[in-house]
């Protein structure tokens, strides 16, 4: 046991706990109306939902993942910087209209605008399923990248005693959650935020300095692992790889509940357009981050028998704990745990609001209890949060770790799948919903199969066209399939539609 580590790490996260109950008060409203406890009242400015939407997209898992990525498969790691920078002019473009449409009219999810454009409530429940399923292993991975920190500082990595801090992390997490509503995890995101950005500050500057500098950095790094392979035969191999799963991943970032529910709490689209610029400076932080990957190859972390307990329980994933360990005094090993720690309370705590919100709104309101008060509503999004929370810690304790990834890799190609009907939605009046509801299942189903292809381990899909074999991200593949159904089918229908009417009429 690290106990200088432990004991600030503990610190830090019991002082985040304070923040989550208090911030109960902060902006004080009605929590029991589900506008305020589930999108803060719509009321946060510039700031708020800078660090808001920064603490919900970049992760824990991110912390700790993308470095992992970079670690063991090398440059196709780094397709996370491109596509966080195609995400801000679409940011840009889009979300502030939508933004505008749901605040006029009263919508929490992006499923309510659906249900209203289209006037179709199966279109909105399979936006909602959608978003739910999707989000699930999102979360379950949030408790991943705690795990591996809370296993770095010296806990056990198994058993009961061993996932007993995870377990307690959680049940603080749905207490405050459940008070507080979406105020925690945005005032609890400043100081995850600062403090991520202090501790990537720090590394990049003291552990290249101990490394030699960056020529020793690089010059350490196998060369396969420097750059992408270059295409060969009739493949375009790495290239297409890294320009779909980039071009994809923006496509479906912010279609995310969680991401969603962070957009739709801004007090304005002024306030949105706003963080389409400010948010690159997340981009620029995620590179470096990325760059540990390579440090920790250059420091041999994974040769280093001290860390071998570390790396056979969880594999790249310790690569990043094992660098901050070698490279830092315990003190600020304890800081640095502790951001990538909080980095999952945030996220985690926005995903079961944003998942809470969808079941309540569109399932239960919608199918079973149509007449309910404001209150009950309410009281149903508060009670599902908490559920999310405990099947996310059950489904990550009681199953292998290689489940939570694979949903996670199927979370991207299901949630993509929305894009037609929102994007559609927002600028074209003719889309038929059937049309939109059957392009919804064939891309899900024609996804889903690529990645079982795969046997899904990778989202990577070798398409083969012209006798040219294209790999590429299946989530990108399968909504090209979608909007193209979507749009085929929408004067079929319409057409067949009108005949149907005009003979009911006679």
């Amino acid at each position: 046991m690290n106990v200088t580590a432990t004991t600030i790490f503990v610190a830090l996260f019991l002082l985040v706990t304070c923040l989550g109950f208090v911030a109960a008060r902060w902006r004080k409203a009605d929590l029991n109306l589900l506008h305020e406890w589930g999108l803060g009242g719509r009321r946060f400015g510039t700031v708020v939902t800078w660090f808001l939407l920064g603490g919900d997209l970049y992760t824990a898992y991110t912390f700790i993942a993308v470095p992992a990525l970079v670690f063991g498969k090398g440059a196709m790691g780094f397709f996370a910087v491109p596509y966080t920078i195609l995400i801000y002019p679409i940011l840009y473009m889009v979300f502030p209209r939508l933004w505008a449409i749901c605040h006029a009219r009263g919508h929490v999810t992006a499923a309510d605008f659906v249900r209203d454009r289209f006037d179709s409530r199966m279109l909105a429940l399979a936006v909602a399923v959608t978003g739910i399923v999707a989000t699930m292993p999102y979360i379950a991975l949030q408790l991943v990248g705690m795990e591996v920190v809370i296993g770095a500082l010296g806990f056990p990595s198994g058993g009961w005693i061993g996932h007993l801090p995870l377990i307690i992390a959680f049940l603080i997490l749905a207490a405050f959650t459940y008070t507080s509503g979406l105020r925690a995890p945005a005032l609890i995101a400043i100081v995850k935020d600062t403090l991520i950005f202090v501790t990537v500050i720090a590394a990049v500057i003291v552990i290249p300095a101990k490394l030699g500098g960056y020529g020793a950095i690089f010059a350490a790094v196998p060369k396969e692992k420097l750059i992408l392979a270059p295409p060969s035969g009739d493949s375009l191999g790495a290239y297409s790889a890294y320009a779909t799963l980039a071009l994809g991943s923006a496509l479906a970032l912010f279609l995310y509940p969680h991401a969603m529910t962070g957009i739709l709490s801004a007090s304005s689209g002024d306030v949105v357009r706003r963080n389409a610029a400010l948010l690159s400076a997340y981009s620029f932080v995620l590179g470096l981050i990325a760059l540990l990957g390579y440090m920790a190859l250059a420091a041999g972390v994974d040769k280093d028998p001290a860390y071998a307990s570390g790396f056979s329980a969880y594999g790249s994933n310790f690569a990043v704990p094992a660098l901050f360990l070698a490279s830092f005094q315990p003190w600020f090993v304890g800081v640095a745990f502790a951001a990538i720690a909080i980095g999952a309370l945030v996220p985690a705590a926005i995903m079961s609001i944003a998942c809470a919100n969808l079941f309540t709104r569109n399932l239960y309101k919608e199918f079973l209890r149509p007449g309910c008060t404001e209150a009950e509503e309410a009281r149903m999004a508060k009670i599902v949060s908490l559920v999310v929370k405990v099947g996310a810690v059950v489904f990550i304790l009681a199953l292998p770790q290689a489940y939570a990834i694979q949903l996670q890799l199927l979370g991207g190609i299901w949630i993509i799948q929305l894009l037609p009907p929102i994007l559609l939605g927002l600028y074209m009046r003719s889309i038929n919903a059937s049309a939109l509801l059957i392009g919804w299942a064939v891309g899900i189903a024609a996804g889903t199969y690529m990645a079982a292809t795969q046997s899904f381990a990778s989202s990577v899909y070798p398409l083969g066209v012209l006798g040219v074999t294209i790999p590429g991200y299946a989530a990108l593949y399968s909504v090209l399939l979608n909007f193209l159904i979507a749009v085929a089918l929408t004067p079929v229908l319409d057409l067949t539609g009108r005949r149907g009417a005009a003979s009911a009429a006679r």
